[in-house]
């Protein structure tokens, strides 16, 4: 029941309510548009320490001893253990990309170096692989070992390693740990210790120093299980693999923040240096092209790769002559990725393990490059070049401009980016109406990080997590996208670490912790993963009699398996919308599911250890002479399909199709079939 206080509250949240009036809508099952297969995807970029300490099951931070900021090497946030004395070494190198190493001196008895992890590492009944590279000459035992933090000391699990190591040269070491219970909390450490009296030098260097938990599909160098099965419940077709992770920062705190080299991020780790991230703290490219073009197969998703384009954050773009050395470096990365093993970059991806070229069909050129004074250049010289020399190359792929650029070809594809409040993504449900074959978009970034009747400011915080009124604003904007075919839309940022004392961008689709029982999924993934796993080949047009408002929809057909669907959102009704959906030749007696989301409060939003604050209704309809007929309350996002033709109906289930879209006819190119193309299909 909403109190006085509530009320007032909500009249400032929203546009004017309209009375609702009964909806009636008449699905053609013929027309409309084919509907692009990649429709909802991921878009990925290293925020909110969402990669290392995130989503790389990497448990060591500072594995390496390059930095945890922007500063030089450090040993944080190891500490010894036995009175030992650790300091920073570069005098014997693991490799010129790892120049530092720890090492440990002094101490009695079992003497080493303990790591608490990435703010905390959560201990479990599970198998955990680790290894590290030992320089010294020493032979005995090391131990490793999970112990706790806090409190009693407590040693959850532990093994000995006989260990032969030189003072000449590194040795590599592999353990395995495998705890009999959990630990109570995630106050825990890994532990390395060795016997000081053994070490005859007096000390021990140690470095890539390493500790995985079971991975995704088992993979070695691989992710985080919680995390990844959070985004295979989105269903999505694409990764964006770009946004600010890709681009130099200019200098922060007095040190220059680089590019990200793909050449630095394949083969060994060893043979990675890492990089002074865009966002304030050290990216160890543990997960590198390679690593991310596995996350694409593990998820069956599309490769959408982002490379940079000659324009910094900080405003500074590069000259005609300047980016050419850039972009023959993008062609030696699609190379790379596309060769066979004659070419160059064939060999050295098959000498990195992986014989098979990757698949690729998209690449954007640069990333928001319309910010920062970045548009004159951008459409003066740069897009251009970039997008020629690919093209020459690689005729093939697909070129995306990395804002809505006035002067992409016909066959190029524009990129929207759009962070904004409610009201004004309801009010962009008719953005993509002029869409058609020769003016392609798609939604790579987007998300409501502000409450209505603001302006998002973003030296100011943004909202702590989703809103319910917000996720279905997004609701009304991504069903406009669908009525217009628009390539694909993904929600960003998508991570954030909430372990991490201070956030760079706090509205975000998923939250963790390093405790995998804390994942927090938002208002706004629960209407992606409604949107997403239910999907048409097909738009259908709609007769209507109805404007659009306060009930926004789009209707299609999965033509594969004979299945319609309706999808809506209604946003600021006054009461109940009646609704009644008729699909041309379905016959009475059909059954379809209906899905009805609703939040427990306009404001409401999900965070560790609250309820949660979306509600998921489903029903099975049986059509009348009249169709399929219900309600929907305000601020609800819905989903109608009928049961496919192949399925039982006591089974509901959706046969996605992630090929052939093969372009736009109906509506698209006949836009008086319905009601105009402002009006949709």
């Amino acid at each position: 029941m909403k109190t006085a206080t509530s009320l007032l509250l909500w009249s400032a949240l929203a546009l004017a309510a309209p009375a609702p009036t009964p909806h009636t809508f008449a699905v053609s099952s013929a027309g409309g548009n084919l509907s692009s297969p990649w429709q909802y995807g991921i878009m990925f970029e290293d925020i909110n320490h969402s990669i290392d300490g995130g989503l790389y099951a990497e448990l060591i931070m500072n594995r390496a001893f390059q930095a945890t900021n922007y500063s030089t090497a450090t040993v944080a946030p190891w500490y010894p253990i036995g009175g030992a004395s650790l300091t920073i070494d570069n005098t014997n190198s693991l490799s010129s990309a790892l120049p530092f190493s720890v090492k440990v001196s002094g101490g009695n008895g079992q003497v080493g170096l303990a790591n608490p992890g990435y703010y905390g590492m959560e201990v479990k009944p599970q198998v955990y692989s680790g290894s590290f590279y030992v320089r010294g000459s020493y032979k005995g035992s090391m131990t490793l070992a999970l112990v706790s933090t806090t409190g009693t000391a407590q040693t959850f699990a532990s093994t000995q390693i006989p260990v032969t190591s030189t003072s000449g040269d590194w040795t590599q070491i592999t353990y395995q740990l495998t705890p009999p219970a959990p630990a109570p909390s995630v106050n825990n450490s890994l532990a390395l210790t060795f016997d000081a009296a053994t070490a005859t030098d007096g000390s021990m260097n140690f470095n890539l120093i390493s500790l995985f938990p079971p991975t995704y599909n088992s993979r070695p160098n691989g992710m985080r299980i919680d995390l990844m099965e959070v985004l295979s419940g989105l269903n999505p077709s694409f990764l964006r693999w770009g946004g600010n992770n890709i681009e130099g920062n200019g200098v922060r705190n007095g040190e220059s923040s680089p590019l990200w080299m793909w050449n630095e991020t394949i083969g060994p780790l060893i043979e990675r240096p890492g990089r002074l991230g865009t966002w304030g703290y050290y990216n160890t490219d543990g997960v590198g092209l390679n690593e991310v073009f596995e996350w694409c197969q593990d998820l069956d998703m599309s490769m959408l790769l982002t490379i940079w384009a000659g324009h910094y954050l900080d405003g500074t773009s590069l000259t005609e002559a300047e980016i050419q050395p850039y972009i023959q470096d993008a062609l030696d990365e699609l190379e790379y990725i596309l060769g066979d093993q004659t070419t160059a970059g064939g060999k050295r991806r098959t000498s990195d393990g992986y014989p098979d070229p990757w698949v690729l069909e998209y690449v954007e050129i640069g990333n928001e490059d319309n910010l920062g004074n970045g548009s004159s250049s951008y459409e003066a010289y740069r897009l251009r070049d970039f997008a020629n020399a690919i093209k020459a190359a690689y005729p093939s792929l697909t070129i995306m401009s990395s804002y809505l650029t006035p002067n992409r070809t016909a066959d190029e594809i524009g990129d929207y980016h759009e962070y904004t409040n409610p009201n004004t993504f309801v009010s962009q449900f008719n953005l993509f109406d002029p869409e058609s074959p020769t003016n392609l978009s798609f939604i790579g970034e987007y998300a409501a990080v502000a409450r209505n009747g603001l302006e998002v400011n973003y030296s100011a915080p943004l909202l702590p997590s989703p809103e319910w009124i917000g996720s279905v604003g997004e609701a009304v904007f991504l069903i406009g996208a669908e009525r217009n075919s628009l390539w694909g839309a993904s929600y960003a940022p998508s991570f954030c670490n909430l372990a991490v004392p201070n956030i760079s961008w706090s509205t975000d689709l998923v939250y963790f912790t390093h405790n995998t029982s804390q994942d927090v999924l938002t208002t706004s993934y629960h209407v992606i993963k409604l949107l997403s796993n239910t999907r048409f080949t097909t738009t259908r047009p709609v007769s209507t009699i109805e404007n659009f408002g306060p009930l926004y929809y789009v209707a299609g057909e999965n033509t594969p398996v004979n299945q319609y669907v309706f999808k809506a959102a209604v946003y600021n009704a006054s009461a109940n919308v009646p609704v009644t959906v008729q699909f041309d030749g379905v016959p009475s007696g059909t059954r379809a599911n209906l899905t009805v989301l609703t939040g427990t409060s306009p404001l409401a939003a999900n965070y560790v250890d609250a309820p949660e604050a979306v509600v998921s209704n489903s029903m099975i309809l049986t059509s009348t002479d009249a169709g399929f007929v219900f309600e929907l309350p305000d601020l609800s996002v819905a989903l109608l399909a009928t049961f496919p033709s192949n399925s039982p109906d006591s089974t509901y289930a959706t046969e996605l199709v992630k090929s052939g879209f093969g372009g736009y006819t109906g509506c698209s190119l006949g836009r008086s079939v319905v009601k105009g193309w402002g009006n949709g299909c």
